[in-house]
């Protein structure tokens, strides 16, 4: 009887900080955003050097009372699911836990405070709030389109990078070092500002052979942008093909994605 009582006290612990389905979970996730926004106000309201003057000490306050009621979510979380650790190394448990991190920092690090920044992707889980966990199946389907053109990009940039730095050479050698182009690091600087449509200004070719170079790099410069683009397009095609759509939290880890008729989670197999 004490173990079916423990089991409901974790299970409704569960369903109010992981579900929104409920008033108590659709509150408790509205008032963390509140939380979050609140706290990231002040972060950067106590970045204003006048503000932290004539403030500092309230917002240094407010903040470590921020940290303490996330330090305790935190933990709530941790208690509420029977594979904790699977959460900790979770996207979102990362998250939670670079959201605590950054104030225990500041007691030996000055200036970690202002990474505290980093509560605004917490804002993320808005999208659980309003039912629209679509959009969280959507990062997924992103990451993956990512992940599998990530080699064919990494390629891709290594023929970028040493086309600018051949030609940076090249300029170098037609410059004669002059015109801004003082060295190889300042060609190949030139290169790189070049190709990639940016087009700074600060140095610029003034030979007809270096503008002739300068003008063959712009064009290039134009099909590189495509290239990435169509790479990362074509995976996301491919991984439409085998996306998948779920949104039900795992109570052992509290991780998502899960499909409609799943029993078991594909994560850590606790039953759904």
């Amino acid at each position: 009887m004490q173990q079916d009582t423990k089991v409901t006290w974790r299970n409704r612990l569960h369903n109010t900080i992981y579900e929104s389905n409920t008033v108590a979970g659709k509150i408790f996730d509205i008032v963390l955003l509140i939380l979050i926004i609140l706290s990231i106000a002040v972060v950067m309201l106590d970045s204003i050097q006048s503000y932290h003057q004539r403030y500092g000490h309230i917002f240094h306050t407010i903040e470590w009372t921020f940290t303490v009621l996330f330090t305790l979510e935190y933990i709530l979380r941790l208690i509420s699911i029977q594979k904790p650790l699977l959460y900790v190394a979770s996207f979102f448990g990362i998250i939670d836990l670079l959201a605590i991190l950054p104030s225990y920092l500041s007691v030996f690090f000055i200036g970690a405070q202002s990474l505290l920044v980093l509560r605004a992707l917490r804002l993320l889980r808005v999208f659980r709030i309003f039912k629209l966990t679509h959009f969280l199946t959507e990062i997924d389907f992103l990451k993956m389109a990512l992940s599998s053109s990530l080699k064919k990009i990494t390629i891709f940039m290594l023929v970028v990078l040493f086309t600018v730095i051949i030609l940076g050479s090249v300029m170098y050698l037609v410059e004669n070092g002059e015109n801004g182009f003082a060295s190889i690091p300042d060609s190949i600087y030139w290169a790189i500002v070049t190709i990639t449509t940016v087009g700074y200004g600060d140095i610029a070719p003034a030979t007809p052979v270096g503008k002739f170079i300068a003008s063959i790099m712009m064009f290039i410069g134009y099909g590189i942008i495509a290239v990435p683009t169509g790479i990362v397009t074509n995976e996301m095609v491919n991984a439409t093909r085998f996306r998948k759509h779920g949104h039900e939290t795992c109570p052992g880890c509290g991780r998502e994605g899960h499909e409609h008729d799943a029993l078991h989670c594909k994560y850590c197999g606790a039953l759904l």
